[in-house]
């Protein structure tokens, strides 16, 4: 029904452009082909950036168009027609948004920010809506026609592709999730909470006891990740949903990740596997401290270094040298830039100093397979077997059996390990207190299915981890970032090189008393320079 109306209003989009803009006919059909149609205009044209004039006419017409409604003549200003009325046609029909002010700002260069005055009115019910949105202004493509750079968040800046504005009773009742101690946590007070809250509402919302409500909201592209609420037109009845959650831990980690871009982290109880923060720093609303899956860098030592230890090739006072380089299968490994050698260091001292090449020589000793590692990491630490249940969805890991350089590589925390902070703070868990115990973010009542269960790890074993985590925090690497929290703590530090990063990703994992923490930032350097400061933070506040 929608090409019909297309087709129908050709005439009156060009009437509408000669009237504007001064655009005549040519300019329109060209502007409905910007995909694969005409080659009209010259080269120089196409490759020249928009000017000052074009820029301001092009958005004044687009803004124009779109405030009216009239969703088919605003689409033939962007160069993805087709995308852009179908989501301006959802703005009017399905979002139910009417009486629309747009206006815009200080233009710079190509750059057009503008703000959004409007009322959602649905059965009766109505509210004022506003907020900001911008959008770049760009040559097309086979026209050269100044055109709007169109994506999702033109709409609404919350909004990315594949997803939508709905107006309409709510998909799940809103819930009134409280800490640990009944305290309420709200996105407006822990901001990095958002997708989690979004997500413990689609999950729980029902089983709360809540009532859905009228609202405005993003409906996302996956089902299971919810839905964002944007106004409320009609309040429902919230259900009270009790998390593992503590609102003093969820501050500092709020407050820790807000210092560093593109930033996540994760603290847990050990001896329950309770959640008692998580929290990122991210421009977008995925939850990459539940879901992310990046290499982790020598933070995977731990898990390396307790095959070793189960496996009998080596020991925490036991020898493991430290060369410059190490050789696996036609790869050379170095150590960071700065490590000088040590041919009489131990397992222990390899570990502190984070000595890649220590790790990569051992994992060529007899009885170690490509498996081992593998084996390792599921059968004792849980992870990479897609069988954990948190409470809302998350990744447990991935450490393939693998061969050649990537067995040696996954070793030292590259190759083809993934890892989220999750994760790692799960393993660091289970390396202090010997016993795998599957995260959780609400009560295991409330979630359906059993928790992942594994082996664990032997009191020998969980002995000598606790000793090297131990001297990492003290006199190791990562002893800046542990400073002044007291003797019962560990730590390890991880870096992890990533092609076209200018810095690769800074990780950090350690445990104080009952909690263990980890984080990464993406491009963030160092472990102990940028994941090492956030978890500190996190371990001082958290109790």
């Amino acid at each position: 029904m929608r090409k019909q109306v297309k087709t129908v209003l050709v005439g009156g989009v060009f009437a509408a452009m000669v009237g504007g803009a001064g655009y005549g006919a040519f300019n329109v059909v060209n502007a409905l082909n910007e995909d694969g149609g005409s080659a009209s205009g010259t080269a120089a044209v196409r490759k020249r950036t928009p000017d000052a004039k074009e820029v301001r006419e092009t958005a004044r017409t687009f803004l124009a168009a779109w405030a009216k409604g009239d969703a088919d003549t605003a689409s033939v200003y962007t160069n993805n027609a087709e995308a852009a009325a179908r989501a301006l046609t959802g703005y009017r029909e399905d979002a139910h948004i009417r009486k629309v002010r747009l206006t815009p700002g200080r233009i710079q260069g190509t750059h057009v920010p503008f703000s959004v005055r409007a009322t959602v009115s649905y059965e009766g019910a109505s509210k004022r809506l506003a907020y900001t949105s911008s959008f770049e202004v760009v040559r097309g493509r086979s026209t050269g026609r100044p055109l709007v750079d169109w994506e999702a968040s033109v709409v609404h800046p919350k909004l990315h592709e594949g997803e939508s504005l709905e107006t309409g009773e709510a998909a799940a009742p809103p819930i009134r999730a409280v800490d640990r101690q009944g305290r309420v946590l709200t996105p407006e007070r822990y901001p990095s909470l958002t997708p989690v809250l979004a997500r413990l509402r689609t999950a729980y919302g029902e089983k709360a006891g809540g009532r859905p409500g009228v609202e405005l909201y993003v409906r996302r592209a996956s089902e299971d990740a919810g839905t964002t609420t944007l106004l409320t037109l009609a309040k429902g009845r919230p259900g009270t949903l009790p998390t593992t959650l503590s609102a003093a831990a969820q501050r500092a980690a709020e407050d820790a990740v807000a210092k560093y871009p593109q930033s996540s982290v994760v603290a847990v109880r050990p001896s329950t596997g309770e959640v008692l923060a998580v929290a990122n720093h991210r421009e977008d609303d995925f939850n990459a401290a539940f879901e992310g899956k990046l290499a982790p860098g020598s933070t995977m030592k731990i898990v390396t270094a307790a095959m070793l230890i189960d496996k009998g090739v080596a020991k925490a006072g036991g020898p493991a040298p430290c060369p410059s380089t190490a050789t696996w299968q036609s790869q050379t490994f170095k150590n960071l830039t700065g490590l000088p050698p040590d041919d009489g260091a131990t397992l222990a001292d390899s570990f502190a100093r984070s000595c890649n090449t220590a790790f990569v020589k051992l994992v060529d000793e007899k009885p170690l397979t490509d498996a081992s590692l593998a084996e390792e990491a599921q059968d004792n630490f849980g992870l990479g077997r897609d069988d954990w249940r948190t409470g809302i969805p998350s990744a447990d890991g991935s450490v393939p059996a693998s061969s050649g350089p990537d067995r040696a590589a996954n070793a030292i925390g590259q190759g083809q390990v993934q890892l989220n902070p999750l994760n790692l703070a799960s393993v660091t868990a289970t390396a202090m207190t010997g016993s795998f115990r599957q995260p959780v973010l609400v009560p295991k009542s409330l979630i359906a299915g059993e928790p992942a269960t594994a082996r664990g790890l032997s009191g020998s074993t969980v002995a000598q981890l606790r000793q090297m985590l131990r001297r990492t925090a003290l006199s190791g690497t990562g002893a800046r970032a542990m400073a002044g929290l007291g003797p019962d703590v560990g730590a390890k530090t991880g870096s992890a090189e990533v092609d076209g990063q200018a810095r690769p990703n800074s990780w950090f994992t350690g445990y104080r008393g009952d909690v263990a923490a980890a984080a990464m930032a993406q491009e963030g350097g160092h472990g102990g320079d940028t994941a090492g400061p956030i978890v500190a933070a996190v371990l001082r506040a958290a109790r």
